[in-house]
C-alpha cells in the first residue's frame, strides 16, 4: 500500500507517519532531504480544505437564506418545504475535528461519471473537479485526465456548483476503498490524508501504476485504526476495506446477511449501508422510511452519532422492545417459558386463537329498506364466510370485506326484481343495522392484548389452541400461575410483548419500512424474527451478527433458519473475517473458545500490526479487587478509554470500590470524556462495545452467571474481544478449561 508519508513538523503522534529519522520521499519518487521541501504539497492540501470549509459555510449561508413566502400554495406545503429547508441546513453543519475529506484520487482518465449530491436528489449535476492547487480545472472539455477528487464525508461544492469534495458514496469514490496493485481501477495516486483534530497535518501517497512501489502497510490507515477511542462510536468511512465496501455498496432490491467475527466491523458497515442507500435511493427511502434496530438502548446511544456524521439525520433507532411496545413490559420469564414463547409455533397457536372468534352464521340476514325485505339465508352467508376463510387474508381486513360481500348479495336480490341499485346503495346496506348486528355474531372484533392475556391465563384456552403444536409440558411453562385481572395489571414480559405484535399483526397488517438494518441478531428467537420481518415485508434488510456471540438460550445457531424466521430465505450471507478492531493477540486468545461455542465458525484474523498489550493476572481471592483496581489505574494511565467488564452479580462491589478508590465510572452506553474514561460494565451489556483498554474481572463469574456453559462461554468471547489496544484479565477462581494455558 503506500509507500510515501509527508508529515508537517508539529504532526500529532496519534496519528504516526514514517520515523523523521529515515528519509522520507517525496510524491516524484526523490528523497525529501527535510521536512520543510515538503511544505509546499502539504500547504497546498492545507489550503483545499480551508477552502473547501469555506464553501460549505457558503452552501450553508444559501440554505438559510432561502425565502419561501411567496413560493407555497398554503401553509402545509409551507410547513412541508420549511420542515426539508431546516434538514438540508442542520445537514450542511461542518463538524467540529470532523476532517472534511480523508483522501484523493488522481485518475489516469476521465471516470465518465455523474457526480450529483445524491443519485435521486434532484441536484443539478456537477461541473469538472479541482486541481491540487485549489484551481478550477478546464470546463470546455469537462473531465479531463489528471484531474483528482478529494473524497470526503459529504459533497461540497464552490459558488459555479463545481465540486471541492466528492461524497463517498458517488461512484466516482469506489476506487478509493477498492483499487489495488493488482487492479488499479484506472488510478495514477491514491493519497490519505492525516489528521490532528481538523487540522490536516500529513499526507500519504500510493502510485497504483508504478511498478517500483511495493505493497506496505498504510501507516495513516493503521493510525486511524488503532486511535484511542473516547467518545461514541466512530464511523470508519476514512478505512472501509474491499469486503466491506463491497457490503456497503450492494443494491436495495435484496437482503444482506452479514456474519462478522469481533472487530471485523459489522455493525459500522450495516450504518455505512444505510447511509449509502439513503444517499443512491434518497426519494425511495424518504417515502418508505429506514429503521436501525439494536440489542439495547445502551448500544444505540453508542451508536447514535455515526449516521449523523455521515450527513443522515433522519434515521430512526429502535430496540426490538421499542417496536413492540403494544403493552408496558414489568415482569421477566425464566428461560424455558422464554424459549418456548418465542418458538416460532407460537405463531400457529396464536392465528388458531385469532380465527377461533370466527362462528358459523345460525340466522338468516334480513335487511329492511323502505317496504320491502331482502333475505340471506345463513346458507349463503355459510358460502361467504368460507371464501373469506379460504383467502387466509388478516382477521380485520376480512371483517371489513364481510358487510360488502353481504350487502352485494342483497343488491343482486335488488336487481333480480327490478331494481338498479348503485355504490351508493351498496354501501348503505352495508351499514344497515342488521348486516353490523350478523357480522358482530359472526366475525366480531378482536383486541390482540386480550387474546393473548386469555391465552396465557386460561389452561383450557390454551390447550385447544396448541394441541399438536406444544407438548402439555411447554403449555404449562407458559401458562400465568396467577392470572391477571386485565391488560394493564398483567406483568408482561418481553416475550410475551412480542406474542401481542404477532396477534396484531394477524389482525391489522404491520407497516413495511423500505430498509431496516438489525443488529447483534443473533441473539433473536424465532418469533422476534418474525417481528422484525413484518417491518419490511415490502422493503429489504440488512442482517448483522455473530453465531459465535449468541447469548440467549434461544439464540440463532444458522443463519439460513434466522433468515427463514425472518421472511427473507433467499438473503446473501456474507462473512468477515479479517478483523480491524481487536488486538491479533487478544483475538487468537478468546479464538480459543471457537471450538466449543461455534465449531462450525472459522476463526478471525487481525490486521493489526501491534499484538496489543495483553496480561492475564492470577491472584488470591482477598487480593481480587485491588488487583482489578490496579489493572485500572494502570490502564488509565494510558491513553483511550476504559472499560471494567464483570459479571452482574461482581457490578455493585466493583462500583463500591473504585468508589472508595476515587475512580469515576460511567454507565454502558455514556459519552466517555477526557475525564471520565472508565466505564463499569455489566457482562450482559458489553456487546457491541468496545473500548481501548478491557480489564476483565473473574471470566468464570461471567460464565456461571449465565443459564448453562454454552450460553457462558459466548458470553465470556463477547467479553474477551471487546478492546481495541489492551486486554488485562484478572481472577482468583480457575479459567474455563476451553482456553488452556497462555
Amino acid at each position: 500500500m503506500p509507500s510515501h508519508a509527508h508529515p508537517s513538523p508539529d504532526h500529532h503522534p496519534s496519528m504516526p507517519a514514517p520515523s523523521a529519522e529515515s528519509p522520507i520521499p517525496s510524491p516524484d519518487h526523490h528523497p525529501s532531504p527535510d521536512a520543510a521541501q515538503d511544505a509546499g504539497p502539504l500547504q497546498r492540501e492545507r489550503a483545499h480544505l480551508a477552502a473547501s470549509r469555506a464553501a460549505l459555510r457558503a452552501m450553508r449561508e444559501d440554505a438559510e437564506s432561502l425565502n419561501i413566502a411567496d413560493v407555497t400554495a398554503n401553509w402545509v406545503n409551507a410547513e412541508v418545504l420549511q420542515g426539508e429547508i431546516d434538514a438540508r441546513i442542520k445537514a450542511l453543519a461542518d463538524l467540529s475535528g470532523t476532517p472534511l475529506f480523508f483522501g484523493r484520487l488522481d485518475y489516469l482518465h476521465a471516470p465518465g461519471v455523474d457526480l450529483t449530491e445524491g443519485a435521486s436528489s434532484g441536484a443539478a449535476r456537477w461541473g469538472s473537479p479541482r486541481t491540487e492547487s485549489g484551481g478550477a480545472s478546464d470546463k470546455g472539455g469537462g473531465q479531463q485526465a489528471g484531474e483528482n477528487f478529494y473524497v470526503g464525508r459529504r459533497h461540497v461544492h464552490d459558488a459555479d456548483g463545481d465540486p471541492m469534495v466528492i461524497d463517498w458514496r458517488a461512484p466516482v469514490s469506489q476506487p478509493f476503498y477498492r483499487a489495488s496493485k493488482k487492479d488499479p481501477m484506472d488510478l495514477r495516486l491514491r493519497r490519505r490524508f492525516g489528521y490532528t483534530g481538523g487540522e490536516l497535518t500529513a499526507y500519504e501517497d500510493e502510485h497504483l501504476t508504478d511498478p517500483a512501489e511495493a505493497e506496505t502497510t498504510s501507516a495513516l490507515l493503521q493510525a486511524e485504526i488503532e486511535r484511542p477511542r473516547v467518545g461514541p462510536m466512530r464511523d470508519i468511512v476514512a478505512t472501509i476495506q474491499p469486503e466491506q465496501d463491497e457490503i456497503v455498496r450492494a443494491g436495495i432490491g435484496g437482503t444482506v446477511c452479514v456474519q462478522g467475527a469481533p472487530g471485523t466491523g459489522k455493525t459500522a458497515v450495516g450504518l455505512h449501508r444505510v447511509a449509502y442507500l439513503l444517499y443512491a435511493h434518497r426519494e425511495r427511502l424518504a417515502r418508505s422510511g429506514t429503521l436501525v434496530i439494536g440489542p439495547n438502548r445502551s448500544f444505540l446511544q453508542y451508536i447514535e452519532q455515526v449516521l449523523p456524521a455521515l450527513g443522515e439525520l433522519e434515521v430512526k433507532q429502535a430496540t426490538i422492545d421499542d417496536l413492540v411496545d403494544h403493552v408496558e413490559v414489568r415482569g421477566t420469564d425464566d428461560a424455558t417459558a422464554a424459549t418456548v414463547k418465542g418458538d416460532a409455533r407460537m405463531a400457529e397457536v396464536l392465528r388458531r386463537a385469532v380465527r377461533s372468534h370466527i362462528a358459523p352464521p345460525q340466522e338468516p340476514c334480513v335487511v329492511v329498506r323502505g317496504s320491502r325485505r331482502w333475505r340471506v339465508p345463513a346458507y349463503e352467508l355459510e358460502e361467504i364466510v368460507q371464501e373469506l376463510r379460504d383467502r387466509d387474508i388478516r382477521y380485520g381486513a376480512a371483517r371489513e370485506a364481510l358487510p360488502q360481500r353481504i350487502a352485494h348479495a342483497v343488491l343482486v336480490r335488488m336487481e333480480q326484481a327490478g331494481e338498479a341499485p348503485d355504490d351508493r346503495v351498496q354501501d348503505a346496506v352495508a351499514r344497515n343495522a342488521a348486516v353490523k348486528a350478523v357480522v358482530k355474531a359472526i366475525w366480531p372484533p378482536v383486541d390482540p392484548a386480550k387474546l393473548v392475556l386469555r391465552l396465557l391465563g386460561d389452561a383450557d384456552f390454551l390447550a385447544a389452541h396448541a394441541d399438536g403444536i406444544l407438548t402439555d409440558e411447554e403449555q404449562k411453562a407458559i401458562l400465568w400461575t396467577k392470572p391477571p385481572r386485565g391488560v394493564k395489571s398483567a406483568k408482561w414480559s418481553s416475550a410475551d410483548a412480542v406474542l401481542v405484535d404477532e396477534a396484531t399483526d394477524l389482525v391489522t397488517r404491520t407497516h413495511s419500512l423500505g430498509h431496516v438494518v438489525l443488529d447483534e441478531a443473533q441473539d433473536l428467537s424465532p418469533m422476534q424474527y418474525r417481528a422484525v420481518g413484518r417491518r419490511c415485508t415490502t422493503g429489504s434488510a440488512t442482517i448483522l451478527g455473530d453465531i459465535a456471540q449468541g447469548t440467549t438460550p434461544w439464540s440463532t445457531d444458522t443463519w439460513q433458519q434466522a433468515l427463514a424466521h425472518l421472511g427473507k430465505p433467499g438473503a446473501a450471507v456474507e462473512e468477515l473475517t479479517q478483523g480491524f478492531r481487536v488486538p491479533r493477540e487478544v483475538i487468537a486468545y478468546a479464538s480459543r473458545l471457537l471450538p466449543a461455542i461455534a465449531p462450525d465458525l472459522k476463526e478471525a484474523t487481525s490486521i493489526r500490526e501491534s499484538a496489543g498489550d495483553f496480561a492475564i493476572r492470577t491472584v488470591q481471592p482477598a487480593d481480587l479487587d485491588a488487583t482489578v483496581l490496579a489493572a485500572c489505574h494502570d490502564a488509565l494511565a494510558k491513553e483511550g478509554s476504559i472499560g471494567l467488564i464483570a459479571a452482574d452479580a461482581r457490578i455493585p462491589v466493583l462500583r463500591t470500590a473504585l468508589e472508595e478508590a476515587g475512580i469515576s465510572a460511567l454507565p454502558p452506553g455514556a459519552e466517555t470524556s477526557a475525564d471520565a474514561r472508565l466505564t463499569l460494565v455489566p457482562a450482559t451489556l458489553a456487546k457491541g462495545l468496545e473500548y481501548d483498554y478491557v480489564v476483565v474481572d473473574e471470566p468464570a463469574a461471567i460464565v456461571d452467571g449465565e443459564p448453562d456453559q454454552r450460553t457462558g462461554l459466548r458470553r465470556l468471547y463477547v467479553c474477551l474481544t471487546r478492546p481495541v489496544s489492551g486486554l488485562t484479565i484478572v481472577h482468583a477462581t480457575d479459567l474455563p478449561e476451553q482456553l488452556g494455558n497462555v
